[in-house]
C-alpha cells in the first residue's frame, strides 16, 4: 500500500468514518494527520458549487459560473483538442470555487432516445464517447483537480434509475457500455470513477466486484477511488469489500458503525477496509492541495479568465452546431435580407439541461439581442407559442402577421426544460405539437423558413418539409445565440455532425419494445445492435444518419492508403469558402463468422482546409480496432478475416474503400455470441440469462423492502402509504400539465429505494429507523412506529457518541505530537 504509515496512525473509527462523507459535498477530512476533506461539484456543462446549504439536485443557488455546451453538444464537434480545452476551463473554475473533485464526464451510451438525461452524454457510439470523455478528463486534470467518469455502469434509463437491475450479456456490455469507460480510465486517468445507481446482471454497480476490481482495477489500471452516486451505496460493507472507496453524501454514522460491526463479525477484514482507505488517501493528499495551489494562481486574473472562458463556450457552440438540411442553399443569409424572428426560444434560449447539471450561468446571449449585431434587417419579432405547449392563438396571429412581412423566417422550435431532465424519462421523441402546427402554417404563409433547433437529443423531424434549412443547435450554453446568429450569416461555416442516428419513429429503436422498465428489471435484448449499428444491419431508414452534418462548402476524398498501422488519406476543400472537415473511419469483416454490425467507427480526424486547401489525413488503428468480445473464450479476440476500411462524411455516406487481410481466430460455426439482430427484431423474444420473470404487481397490495421505490408504496398495504405515493405522482404530473421543470427533488425522492433515506437525511435516520418506516409501510403500524421513535434516540446518541470518539482520538494524537516536540 502506498500510504501504510499514515494508515497505521489511524484508528478503526477513523478509517471507517474516512469511507463515509462529511456533509452533502465533501468527504472527511482529519486535520491532526495531514489528510484533507475532499470537495465535489456537479459540472459536465460547467462547475455547479452550491453557496449555503447543499443539495443533490441543485434547488438551492450555486456560485456563477461560464455555461458551456452540454457533453452531448460538444461531442458533435468531434473535436477532441476543443474538448480537452472545455475541460481545462471547466478545472480551473472548479478550483476557484474551491472544488477538488469534479463529477464530470457523464459517458454512459445513448442507448434510446427517451433518456432524461441523454443532454449529459456524448454517444451511441462507445468508441466516440470514450474519446471525447477521456479529453475532458486530461483537460479538467491539467489544472490539478480530478475528473470523475460517471455512471459506471450501463445506466441509460432516469425512471426508477435506484431501483433497476439491468440485465444484459457479457459481450454487450463490453463492447458497447464499458468500452467508452474503458478508452476513458487508460487515457484519460480520471482520478475518480463514480458507480451507477442500479444493479448489473443482479447485483449493485457499487458492490460489484466483476466492474470494480476484476475489470477496472485488475484489466484497465485504474488507480483512482470510487465514489457512489449520491445515495446510491446499498450494502455499505460490500461495497468496500468489493473496491467501493466512499459513500456520498454524508450520512452520519450509521455507515461506519455498521462496518465496525462487520469486522467484528467476520464479514470483512482489516485489510480490505485498509486498501480501500489507501486508495482513498491518494486522493485526500493530492487533489484539494492542488486545487488550492491552481485557485491561488488563478485569483488575481478572475475576471479576465471568465471573459476568455466566455469565449471559448462561444467557439464550442460554433464548432457544435449542426446544419441538417439547407435546401436551394438559403443558408448563409446575405446582408441586407429581411427577417422575421420567431419563437419563444430567440428570447428565453434552451441553453442547458435540467437537473444536478444545472449552472447559473454568467451572462447568457439570445438571438433576440445578438440579430441587432449582424447586418440582417430585422422586420420583427414574436414569441409565437407558449413554451407550456398550449395553444396561444394571439401570439400565432402576430407571428403568421410577422412572417408574411419577411424575406426570410427565423423559427425557434425545441424542447422544454421540463421535457429534458435528470430524474424523469421523455414520454416521446416529438416537439410539442403547438410549435409544429405554428411552423406548418407559417410554412404557407412563408416558405423561406430556416429552423433553429434547441434540444438535448433525438427529436422527431417528419416536419422538415415545412423548413428549407435546419440549424440543429444542441443545448449550446451561454453563448449559443451568438454563434447561431454567426452560423445563419456565414461568418462561421458549420462543421458539426451528429453523435447519434435520428430516427423516422420511435417505433423504430432497438430498445423501444423494453423501454423504459416499470419494474425491477431492465432487460438490453437489443445486445451490440443499438444505434447505427441495428439501423444498418436491419436496413432500417433514418431521418438523418450517424455522423451527418452540412457544410458550406463541399470536400473531396483520394488516394486511400491501408496500412499495417492505420490509414492515410487525402482530403480537399474543393468549394469557394474555408470549412472543417470531419473524417470517419469505419470498418468491416464481410464475411465474418461472428455476428457483427455492417460497420463500426473505429476513428476519425476533425481538419480545417482553406478553400481549395488540401492535407493529408492519417488516422492510425489501435487496440480497438478489430477486435470483439468472444463470451466462448471470456476474453478479446480478432477475427481472422479480409476487413474493409471505409473512410467517410457519415455512416452513410463512404467516399473510399480499403482492404487489410489479418490472421486471428479461425471461426468455424456461425454466431459467436448471437445477441440483438434477431432479438430486437422478435420485439418480445425470451427473456435473457438473468431476468426474472416480472409480474403485474399494480393488481396486488405486497410487501415493500429496503431496495423498493417510494414510488411503489402505490401497492402498499398502508393505506396512508398509498396516499403518500398519490400525492407525489400528482405533485409530478401538474408540473408536467402547466408545463414547468418538475420539482427535481420530489422527482428524487419518487423513485429513490427506501434504503437511501438513511443515505440522504445527513445521519437523522439510520438503517434501523428505514426497516421501522417500512414495517409501517407494510400495514404492522404501531410496531413500525415504536420502532422509527426509539431507533430515532438511539442513532442521534450513538452518532454523538462517535463524534466524540473521533475528537478525542484526534486530542490524544495532537497531545502526543505536541509531547513528542
Amino acid at each position: 500500500m502506498r500510504h501504510q504509515e499514515l494508515i497505521e496512525k489511524m484508528t478503526l473509527e477513523e478509517k471507517a468514518a474516512f469511507l463515509t462523507g462529511k456533509n452533502e459535498w465533501a468527504s472527511r477530512g482529519y486535520a491532526h494527520l495531514g489528510i484533507d476533506s475532499i470537495t465535489f461539484a456537479d459540472g459536465p456543462s460547467g462547475v455547479r458549487r452550491q453557496c449555503g446549504e447543499g443539495d443533490h439536485l441543485g434547488l438551492n443557488p450555486s456560485l456563477p459560473a461560464t455555461c458551456f455546451p452540454s457533453s452531448a453538444t460538444v461531442a458533435d464537434s468531434w473535436n477532441e483538442k476543443l474538448e480537452e480545452e472545455v475541460g481545462e476551463a471547466l478545472g480551473q473554475e472548479a478550483a476557484l470555487a474551491d472544488v477538488s473533485v469534479l463529477l464530470a464526464p457523464g459517458l454512459n451510451l445513448k442507448r434510446n432516445p427517451l433518456c432524461g438525461r441523454n443532454f449529459e452524454y456524448f454517444s451511441e457510439d462507445p468508441y466516440l464517447s470514450g474519446k471525447m470523455a477521456a479529453a475532458m478528463i486530461r483537460g479538467i486534470q491539467k489544472v490539478g483537480v480530478s475528473a470523475c467518469a460517471k455512471h459506471f455502469a450501463v445506466n441509460s434509463q432516469e425512471e426508477r434509475r435506484m431501483a433497476l437491475n439491468v440485465v444484459l450479456d457479457e459481450r454487450t456490455l463490453r463492447e458497447m457500455y464499458l468500452t467508452g469507460f474503458e478508452i476513458a480510465v487508460k487515457e484519460g486517468k480520471p482520478g475518480a470513477v463514480m458507480s451507477s445507481y442500479n444493479e448489473v446482471n443482479g447485483t449493485y454497480a457499487n458492490e460489484n466486484p466483476f466492474l470494480l476490481k476484476q475489470i477496472l482495477r485488475k484489466e484497465w489500471g485504474f488507480e483512482g477511488f470510487v465514489v457512489t452516486d449520491w445515495g446510491g451505496g446499498n450494502d455499505f460493507t460490500e461495497g468496500i469489500q468489493n473496491g467501493s472507496n466512499l459513500q456520498m453524501p454524508g450520512c452520519g454514522f450509521d455507515s461506519a458503525r455498521e462496518l465496525i460491526r462487520a469486522l467484528k463479525e467476520g464479514r470483512i477484514t482489516e485489510q480490505e477496509i485498509d486498501e480501500r482507505v489507501d486508495e482513498l488517501l491518494t486522493a485526500a493528499l493530492t487533489f484539494p492541495k492542488h486545487s488550492a495551489e491552481e485557485k491561488h494562481k488563478l485569483e488575481g486574473q478572475k475576471e479576465s479568465l471568465y471573459q476568455e472562458h466566455h469565449r471559448l463556450a462561444g467557439r464550442a457552440a460554433e464548432e457544435s452546431m449542426v446544419l441538417l438540411k439547407n435546401e436551394e442553399n438559403i443558408l448563409p443569409l446575405k446582408a441586407g435580407t429581411r427577417v422575421a424572428l420567431i419563437g419563444d426560444f430567440a428570447f428565453s434560449p434552451r441553453y442547458q439541461g435540467a437537473g444536478s447539471s444545472c449552472v447559473n450561468a454568467i451572462l447568457v446571449e439570445t438571438a433576440a439581442e445578438e440579430i441587432r449585431k449582424t447586418e440582417l434587417v430585422l422586420a420583427g419579432a414574436e414569441r409565437g407559442y407558449l413554451r407550456s405547449g398550449k395553444v396561444d392563438k394571439k401570439r400565432e396571429t402576430c407571428a403568421l402577421k410577422l412572417a408574411g412581412e419577411a424575406d426570410v423566417v427565423l423559427f425557434f422550435l425545441g424542447l422544454g426544460e421540463q421535457e429534458e431532465t435528470e430524474g424523469m424519462d421523455r414520454k416521446s421523441i416529438n416537439i410539442p405539437q403547438n410549435q409544429l402546427s405554428l411552423l406548418h402554417k407559417i410554412a404557407r404563409v412563408n416558405p423561406a423558413v430556416v429552423a433553429v433547433l434547441s434540444t438535448g437529443s433525438v427529436v422527431g423531424t417528419w416536419w422538415k418539409k415545412d423548413c428549407r434549412a435546419i440549424l440543429h443547435t444542441g443545448l449550446s450554453g451561454e453563448t449559443g445565440a451568438g454563434a447561431v446568429m454567426k452560423i445563419l450569416t456565414g461568418a462561421v461555416n458549420p462543421s458539426g455532425k451528429l453523435t447519434e442516428s435520428w430516427i423516422w419513429s420511435y417505433e423504430d429503436t432497438p430498445s423501444y419494445p423494453c423501454y423504459p422498465a416499470k419494474d425491477r428489471t431492465l432487460e438490453y435484448r437489443e445486445g451490440i445492435f443499438t444505434g447505427y449499428r441495428y439501423f444498418e444491419k436491419n436496413q432500417i431508414p433514418v431521418s438523418f444518419p450517424f455522423g451527418f452534418g452540412l457544410s458550406y462548402t463541399t470536400f473531396a476524398y483520394r488516394d486511400l492508403q491501408v496500412a499495417d498501422k492505420g490509414i492515410s488519406l487525402k482530403v480537399k476543400n474543393t468549394g469557394t469558402v474555408d470549412g472543417s472537415e470531419i473524417v470517419q473511419m469505419y470498418v468491416a469483416l464481410p464475411e465474418s463468422k461472428v455476428s457483427r454490425p455492417e460497420k463500426e467507427l473505429k476513428g476519425f480526424v476533425k481538419l480545417h482546409l482553406k478553400a481549395g486547401e488540401e492535407k493529408e489525413v492519417r488516422i492510425p488503428f489501435d487496440d480497438k480496432t478489430f477486435r470483439f468480445f468472444n463470451e466462448r473464450s471470456g476474453s478479446w479476440e480478432q477475427e481472422e478475416g479480409t476487413y474493409q476500411i471505409l473512410a467517410g462524411s457519415s455512416s452513410q455516406d463512404i467516399r473510399l474503400t480499403g482492404e487489410i487481410s489479418l490472421p486471428g481466430l479461425q471461426v468455424k460455426e456461425s454466431g459467436v455470441q448471437m445477441t440483438g439482430e434477431t432479438l430486437a427484431k422478435a420485439g418480445e423474444p425470451e427473456m435473457l440469462p438473468g431476468a426474472k420473470e416480472q409480474t403485474d404487481s399494480r393488481k396486488q397490495r405486497r410487501t415493500l423492502d429496503r431496495n423498493d421505490p417510494l414510488s411503489d408504496m402505490r401497492y402498499a398495504r398502508n393505506p396512508l402509504a398509498r396516499l403518500i405515493a398519490g400525492s407525489l405522482k400528482k405533485k409530478i404530473e401538474k408540473a408536467e400539465k402547466k408545463g414547468k421543470q418538475p420539482d427535481l427533488n420530489t422527482l428524487f425522492q419518487y423513485n429513490m429505494p427506501f434504503r437511501a433515506i438513511a443515505k440522504m437525511t445527513e445521519g437523522m435516520v439510520d438503517m434501523k429507523m428505514v426497516d421501522g418506516i417500512l414495517l409501517v409501510v407494510n400495514g404492522r403500524t404501531l410496531q413500525g412506529l415504536s420502532k422509527v421513535i426509539t431507533g430515532f434516540f438511539k442513532n442521534r446518541r450513538a452518532n454523538r457518541e462517535y463524534e466524540e470518539t473521533l475528537e478525542r482520538q484526534a486530542g490524544e494524537d495532537n497531545q502526543k505530537k505536541e509531547g513528542e516536540t
